[in-house]
């Protein structure tokens, strides 16, 4: 099934500009809405509002499609607080069967998930303060049974935290089934509050902040051992190793611990295993960049050559292939993803374009705001190509005139393939000469290129488009995932965002 066959009629609305938008449908619109979710406030958007906009779509959906977007979102795209939403949501309106027990076994990945639901299992269903949360649904305790199986103790110690609602209270309100003895005497720490200490960079640095020193070189010396030590077991995780980058530089650890670090971030096995989202690199590679270390340059070409192995599996285009690569960079793109991170929207789609680009051989990339600027980039690098494009700041203004590269397009003649977006989609025309993209893809369509393809990568989930998704080979993709990539090479293999969600078995 494709958007262009597609019966339902998109309905024409304005978006949060006041230009002229589109709707979509309800499954189209769910999707676009928690593939893009941090749930913290965004530039046209609060995230108390996001969710109550998911909460409204969850009501009016298949229920089928909805614990596979939930377990879409957790597996593909490597989201952790949204499918927990979709999980107790979908609760609310489903039972008579095992669909919500299958799914919340699927979403839970992690052992801190399992009190990350049952969290806002009580939020959602009202039962804080005086009303504490002391009975489940049968198929959400029977999910989170199924969940506890999955954990060793390591896991369950490395989350067992001081929360409102913490593993013990979980285990009370589940009570899971133990597999075996070994697990039975698991549970029973949980109870007793006995679970071993984990080796984790946490555990070990809160130890060293608890000792005193007689001076600031043997802390320094302390430090950097620590770090040595953290390095050297081969037990600091990849994302744990990327979020301490400058700390790890800062201790001053030995070339040969620099070298054993380079040597993980460069895994290839390692960086398949770690399934990080595009950005944390990034975040990582801008970190590097303020540290006066002689090793900083070093260690972002790891970072470098490890976001390029993330990026195998993405099929980009060949050199008969002509490709058009645009990226928002107007005003309200610069929402950062949550109240304490530095990324934003902007950096998204830089990544996820660079990483396409990267990928691909017959490429033209430039950004947009006010005006279009074209920017020669190499094939080769995708962090570095970011750090050029953000240097561009401001040099296109802050507008969202996306119509400006079509018409670009038809102005030259130029004859593309495909023609992609990374966007908010929040399109406007800052110059009220009444033009759009729609306009201009149909323009372009019927003066230039009758087989072009547009592809507009949702960065933000609003549920507006710019132009009718239904007709004039118009495709809708979204997300912060690599993984978007693959619906990219679904489409062009006949499918869609929504059927390949379908195709999960729940």
């Amino acid at each position: 099934m494709r958007f262009n066959t597609l019966k339902a009629k998109a309905a024409e609305i304005v978006n949060h500009e006041g230009a002229s938008a589109f709707s979509m449908t309800q499954e189209l619109e769910l999707y676009t809405a928690v593939v893009t979710a941090s749930l913290s406030d965004n530039f046209y958007e609060k995230g108390g509002e996001r969710v109550n906009r998911i909460i409204e779509l969850v009501a009016k959906v298949d229920t089928r499609f909805l614990a596979q977007l939930a377990v879409y979102t957790r597996e593909r795209m490597y989201l952790r607080t949204i499918p927990m939403v979709l999980a107790v949501e979908l609760a609310k309106v489903h039972n008579g069967d095992n669909l919500v027990k299958n799914m919340i076994t699927r979403v839970v990945g992690r052992a801190d998930e399992i009190t990350e639901l049952l969290a806002y299992y009580q939020m959602a269903n009202k039962r804080n303060g005086t009303k504490k949360l002391n009975k489940l649904s049968k198929q959400v305790q029977k999910g989170l049974a199924e969940a506890f199986n999955k954990f060793d103790e390591y896991q369950f110690a490395k989350y067992n935290r001081d929360t409102v609602v913490s593993l013990r209270d979980a285990l009370f309100l589940v009570h899971p089934k133990a597999k075996d003895e070994a697990q039975q005497a698991i549970f029973t720490k949980i109870v007793n509050d006995t679970l071993q200490v984990p080796y984790t960079w946490e555990v070990e640095l809160s130890k060293l902040g608890q000792q005193s020193f007689a001076s600031e070189k043997e802390k320094s010396q302390a430090v950097r051992s620590t770090w040595e030590e953290l390095i050297s077991s081969g037990k600091l995780g990849y994302m744990a190793l990327m979020r301490n980058l400058r700390n790890i530089l800062q201790a001053e650890v030995s070339s040969e611990h620099i070298q054993l670090v380079g040597k993980t971030l460069t895994s290839a096995a390692g960086v398949r295993k770690s399934k990080q989202l595009p950005f944390r690199f990034l975040a990582a590679y801008r970190e590097i960049e303020q540290v006066k270390s002689s090793y900083s340059g070093y260690i972002m070409e790891c970072l470098e050559k490890a976001i390029i192995i993330s990026a195998e599996n993405i099929r980009g285009f060949d050199l008969h292939t002509k490709v058009l690569i645009a990226s928002d960079v107007s005003g309200s793109m610069y929402s950062p993803l949550s109240k304490n991170s530095a990324i934003q929207c902007y950096d998204i789609g830089l990544v996820l374009s660079m990483l396409l680009r990267s990928r691909s051989k017959n490429v033209i990339t430039g950004i947009f705001g006010e005006r279009w600027m074209t920017v020669n980039l190499p094939e080769s690098n995708v962090l570095a190509n970011v750090a050029k494009l953000r240097s561009m700041q401001g040099q296109v203004g802050y507008a969202t005139n996306g119509h400006l590269v079509i018409n670009d397009l038809i102005n030259r003649k130029q004859v593309m393939d495909k023609v992609l977006f990374f966007t908010d989609l929040q399109m406007w025309d800052s110059r009220n000469g009444g033009d759009s993209l729609s306009a201009a893809w149909a323009r372009y369509k019927k003066e230039v290129a009758p087989q072009a393809k547009l592809y507009l990568f949702d960065l933000m989930g609003y549920g507006q488009s710019p132009i009718r998704l239904q007709q004039n080979d118009v495709y809708l993709l979204a997300g912060w995932s690599d993984k978007v990539f693959d619906v990219l090479s679904a489409i062009e293999d006949g499918s869609n965002a929504l059927a390949e969600i379908q195709k999960i078995e729940v």
